[in-house]
C-alpha cells in the first residue's frame, strides 16, 4: 500500500495527511495571498487566465442556453481517475460535464448531469471516456483541452476567475467574489462554485472556508481532500 500510494501521490501517506491538516491549509493560504493577487492582476485576458492544465473555455450563446441542450449531440461514459470512478461527457465544442461517480453511486452523478443538459442528443462511448479521463489525468501540462460552459455571466466569470488558480494555491469564497467587482458576493461565489459542471477542469476544490476549513463540494469531502492534498504533494514534492 506504501509503495501504491506513493507511486500515485508522490509522498508518503504519513507526508500526504501533514498537507491536509488545517494550520498547513491556513499556512497556504496565507503564503499564496501574495501568488494569488500576482496571478489575479495580470487579468484574466492574461496569460494568468489559464492555470497548470492550460485548459480553453467557450461559453454557449445565450441560444444554446436556452435550447437547455436541444438538438445537441453529447456523448458520455464512465471511467476511472486518481479520486475514484467519474461520469464524463462532450461534444464537438469539447468537454461539458465531469463528475464523480463513487460518492453518492452513478445515479447521483447521473441527475447532475442531465440537470445541465436534460433535452441533448445522448450517445454512450464508454471507451472514448476511458481514453479521454486517462488523457486527462496523465497528459503533458502543456497539452490543452477545451470546456464548453453553460452558465450565466457570473458563474462564467467566477469559473474562468479559478482557471487563474495555481495549482497548490487555495483562496477563500470572499476572494474570488472580489474579482467581479463585489467582494461581498461570496454566497453567490459559492454558489457559482457548486454549479461548476466539469469538476477538477475547473479546480472549485482549490476554494475553503477564511478559517482554514475545506467548506462544501459536491462530490463529497474525502475527493476534495484528496485533490488538495495531491496537487499539495506534486507542487512539494
Amino acid at each position: 500500500m506504501q509503495r501504491l500510494f506513493q507511486a500515485w501521490a508522490g509522498v508518503s501517506p504519513k507526508q500526504f495527511l501533514k498537507y491536509l491538516t488545517k494550520n498547513h491549509a491556513l499556512e497556504r493560504l496565507q503564503a499564496g495571498q501574495t501568488v494569488f493577487d500576482a496571478a489575479m492582476s495580470s487579468g484574466l485576458s492574461g496569460p494568468g487566465r489559464l492555470h497548470d492544465l492550460l485548459i480553453s473555455t467557450q461559453a454557449m450563446t445565450p441560444g444554446e442556453a436556452k435550447r437547455k441542450g436541444l438538438g445537441v449531440e453529447v456523448q458520455y461514459g464512465y471511467g476511472a481517475t486518481p479520486f475514484g470512478e467519474a461520469l464524463l461527457a462532450w461534444t464537438d465544442k469539447g468537454i461539458c460535464f465531469l463528475g464523480f461517480s463513487h460518492v453518492e453511486g452513478k445515479k447521483y452523478a447521473w441527475t447532475h448531469f442531465r440537470q445541465q443538459w436534460p433535452d441533448a442528443l445522448l450517445t454512450e462511448d464508454q471507451s472514448v471516456a476511458k481514453r479521454r479521463l486517462l488523457q486527462i489525468f496523465s497528459r503533458p501540462e502543456h497539452e490543452p483541452l477545451k470546456v464548453w460552459l453553460r452558465g450565466s455571466p457570473f458563474q462564467l466569470r467566477i469559473w474562468e476567475a479559478l482557471l487563474a488558480l495555481p495549482s497548490g494555491i487555495h483562496c477563500t469564497y470572499g476572494q474570488l467574489a472580489s474579482l467581479t467587482g463585489n467582494a461581498k458576493a461570496s454566497r453567490a461565489a459559492g454558489t457559482a462554485i457548486g454549479r461548476n459542471p466539469v469538476s477538477w477542469l475547473i479546480p472549485c476544490h482549490r476554494v475553503i472556508n477564511s478559517i482554514g476549513t475545506l467548506g462544501g463540494y459536491r462530490w463529497g469531502l474525502h475527493t476534495k481532500q484528496a485533490m488538495i492534498g495531491y496537487e499539495a504533494a506534486k507542487t512539494q514534492h
